[in-house]
């Protein structure tokens, strides 16, 4: 008996939409060989509303865990704007450098401590580019260590143009981007002065994505991160704390999938997950989960999901299944219900073990007849189960879940 359902509309209190806007980045040949990723608060924004700590964290969260960059980039260069905070190593940087360009912005003083810390993000394999870049403002210190200078031929200073390109030769490793092409004569400009690469409106709008989010409580994600930075860190707590939160879940496991976590194995549960990724890169996220301002849980809505999977864990021995796998299986289906997502979507989206991923496609298995199980009560039928009293557990796991989405004291 198959359990995949038709999805639902989610309740507008409980999901978000999140966007990123991407614009192509082509070669001389017209080939696209990377995307700048954009902040945008809206769907039909059109320009930034924002260039700060807080839009580089959503882009870098929502690219990252909602979307996942195979879905974004695909196997091309990933361009993202750094603050000041990044640069230097005040917020961390839970990306690896594989397909990743760090933007250094026209905007940021380089002085030592950036300089330092630039470097250092280049010894790490991380590429560098210079945004928009003018002579007077210090970035002319990142050549030896830049891989791209964007030139802008809209609004930039072009009479000094002839003397930018002169000395960014003088660097082999240094490609030439010509941004801000909005007219032929702009595309024509970046070919007489042999561009690399080019980017602007006249070859491509930034297109924006967008994609359904669960929202999740700030007040856990502190309380996260006080634990993750406590002198001696319980990985049992931090895992026990992740697992409560169904939305925070959800991003540990979707970064655990995004090409730069590099994870050698397929998940089976969400502690898994956590070991696996270490509590630097769990920290890192937490830090731009809460940077990222993405809030709002409904309390109720969230109870009811974590009932589901704390039951499914409480089941588990009753159908011989480990209990850490059905409670992954019991909050994966929750949160597609919250989420209206089809099931057997979630098994695409991350680097589930094949037996959570067969129960969410409906496969009949042990694992797929605990959630039956613990379904059938939620839709007042009582299955058949020798070993436990279901409307005790049922009540047990409803008071455990209420306590831990609101706080209160057990």
């Amino acid at each position: 008996m198959s359990d995949v359902r038709a999805p639902q509309v989610p309740p507008k209190d409980v999901t978000q939409l999140v966007h990123v806007a991407r614009q192509p980045i082509f070669d001389a040949q017209g080939m696209v060989v990377g995307y700048e990723l954009l902040f945008r608060g809206r769907l039909d924004e059109v320009e930034a509303s924002q260039r700060d700590i807080s839009a580089t964290s959503q882009v870098i969260v929502t690219a990252f865990t909602e979307f996942g960059l195979p879905e974004v980039v695909r196997d091309k260069l990933c361009f993202i704007n750094m603050t000041r905070e990044f640069l230097v190593g005040e917020l961390a940087l839970p990306i690896g450098p594989e397909q990743v360009v760090l933007e250094v912005l026209e905007s940021i003083t380089i002085d030592d401590e950036v300089l330092a810390g630039v470097t250092a993000l280049h010894e790490a394999g991380y590429r560098i580019a210079l945004d928009d870049f003018v002579w007077g403002l210090g970035h002319d210190k990142l050549f030896s260590i830049a891989s791209f200078v964007k030139l802008d031929m809209l609004d930039g200073d072009l009479s000094r143009l002839e003397e930018t390109i002169e000395v960014c030769r003088r660097y082999p490793q240094i490609q030439l981007v010509a941004e801000r092409l909005e007219t032929e004569a702009h595309v024509a400009m970046a070919e007489r002065y042999g561009c690399e690469l080019r980017q602007g409106y006249a070859l491509s709008r930034p297109h924006v994505l967008t994609t359904s989010t669960l929202s999740a409580s700030k007040l856990r994600r502190l309380e996260l991160l006080a634990l993750l930075h406590a002198t001696d860190t319980d990985m049992k707590k931090v895992s026990d704390l992740i697992s409560t939160d169904p939305a925070l879940a959800m991003r540990v496991l979707r970064a655990s999938n995004s090409a730069a976590a590099g994870l050698p194995q397929r998940l089976s549960s969400v502690p898994q997950a956590v070991v696996l990724l270490g509590i630097a890169k769990i920290r890192q996220w937490a830090a731009l989960m809460i940077a990222s301002e993405v809030t709002g849980a409904n309390d109720e809505q969230l109870t009811e999901a974590l009932v589901r999977a704390r039951f499914c864990h409480r089941l588990a021995q009753e159908f011989k299944v480990p209990p850490e796998t059905a409670f992954l299986l019991g909050l994966l289906t929750g949160v597609a219900d919250l989420m209206g997502m089809p099931r057997a979507d979630m098994a695409t989206q991350m680097p589930l073990a094949e037996d959570v991923a067969a129960a969410l496609r409906g496969d009949g298995s042990p694992l797929q007849r605990v959630l039956q199980t613990v379904e059938a009560y939620e839709n007042g039928t009582i299955p058949e189960v020798t070993s436990v009293n279901l409307g005790s557990a049922y009540l047990e796991m409803l008071r455990w879940s209420t306590r831990v989405v609101t706080g209160a004291d057990d």
